[in-house]
């Protein structure tokens, strides 16, 4: 077995050991509600085979033809796209209030859905929100164990090496996704290690300085976001589901992130990278907020996407995520846009659209949503990242003594 499939063995094993951490006899969901990539059944059947390895009872796999995909919102009658099958809803449901895993696999062509009516796209994408909130709702709160992997595939290579010989596109993109998920160099597993306790000491350190709120400023960009009183930062190194067993909700990931206050997000945010949104790209996104609301927006491209994301609901109009990376973070330094949001969002510092984290509250994931509401947490069917991050950006934070730096020249102002 060659290098390069060697260690695409080996990041299969890191999704199912430390990204879903799988328990014996634990069942395992791979693909999501939107299905895994038919075209990487290779990976797929490789994680299947890891979790079963690991103990699993029952391994269940939800396909996607990317093809079908297209045609169906090309073509299925418009009462169809505002539906969602309800047994598949309650199939996800009822498997989370069972304490099942859930593993996605991230795959999806950037340029999917070039030519599709937005409408179409928007109708559909809400329908399953709505018909999936309460499954994201064991997931927000972190109840269960997920986690979001990548896998490479032609036509998304095609996009983010168009320069390269086309025989040799998929292979680069597989080995920038592991490179991207510490994989290919060294011993995965003591890489892991080592980054996640990095990232919970971050966490730690932010958390000491009981930040009242950020400031951001870089070009086009004069923000200010309060944070609630109880709000605690995270990585994904600290997530434990209910039963106490740590999981790693995305692989890779370099942020640590909170909530915002609901109310208190004020000025004007321009996103840095574009947003793939459900097959639409959505360049020079820029928000202005007012008491937390947005109440203007603009984008040179994806426009009626970014409305649609922004009127999915009452809470899409607020913030719900404040994530931190700095710019030399490893997926940065490989210089490579990725037009994949869970790529791309670890290369930069985001901020996103819609549902705030009950976690990100002390005590909050055993809080109903009234108690969530009262702390400032933002409620939503959306939950979607755009970058704000640049070697622009700067951020200071304000305490009970005054203001200290966060970030400068868009990395940490502290080591």
């Amino acid at each position: 077995m060659g290098t390069l499939e060697t260690q695409i063995e080996q990041y299969a094993a890191m999704a199912i050991q430390v990204g879903v951490n799988l328990q014996p006899g634990q069942t395992l969901f791979i693909g999501g509600p939107a299905g895994a990539p038919i075209e990487r059944a290779d990976f797929v059947r490789l994680l299947a085979t890891k979790a079963y390895d690991a103990g699993a009872s029952r391994v269940h796999v939800l396909w996607e033809d990317e093809w079908l995909t297209r045609l169906t919102l090309e073509r299925a009658s418009e009462e169809a796209l505002r539906t969602f099958p309800a047994p598949l809803a309650r199939w996800f449901e009822e498997a989370a209030a069972e304490g099942s895993a859930f593993l996605r696999v991230s795959a999806r062509d950037p340029d999917l859905l070039d030519g599709v009516e937005t409408r179409r796209v928007t109708e559909s994408q809400r329908a399953m929100m709505a018909a999936m909130a309460p499954y994201m709702e064991y997931t927000g709160a972190m109840r269960v164990s997920w986690s979001i992997v990548c896998a490479a595939t032609r036509a998304w290579a095609n996009k983010v090496f168009p320069q390269l010989p086309e025989a040799e596109r998929v292979d680069a993109l597989w080995r920038a996704l592991l490179q991207a998920a510490r994989i290919s160099g060294g011993d995965p597993a003591a890489n892991w290690r080592e980054h996640l306790a990095r990232l919970s000491e971050r966490t730690e350190a932010l958390d000491r300085q009981r930040l009242r709120r950020l400031h951001y400023r870089a070009p086009g960009t004069d923000l200010v976001i309060e944070l609630p009183e109880r709000h605690q930062w995270l990585s994904c190194a600290g997530s434990r589901n209910a039963q106490g067993v740590c999981f790693v909700p995305n692989m890779p990931t370099e942020e640590v992130f909170t909530v915002p206050a609901r109310n208190g997000v004020h000025g004007t945010v321009r996103s840095t990278m574009p947003l793939n949104y459900n097959g639409v790209l959505i360049q020079d996104l820029s928000l202005r907020f007012e008491n937390g609301r947005i109440v203007d927006f603009s984008a040179s491209t994806g426009l009626d996407a970014l409305k649609g994301l922004i009127e999915t609901d009452e809470g899409s109009h607020y913030l719900g995520e404040v994530a931190l990376v700095p710019v030399d973070s490893p997926i940065s330094q490989l210089g490579v846009l990725f037009y994949n949001t869970l790529l791309d969002e670890n290369a930069s510092c985001h901020l996103a659209i819609g549902r705030g984290f009950p976690v990100c509250i002390e005590g909050g994931a055993s809080m109903s949503k009234e108690e969530l509401a009262h702390h400032g947490v933002n409620d939503s069917i959306a939950h979607v990242d755009f970058m704000v991050g640049s070697r622009d950006l700067e951020i200071d934070g304000e305490t009970a003594d005054g203001t200290v730096p966060i970030f400068r020249n868009g990395t940490w102002a502290t080591p």
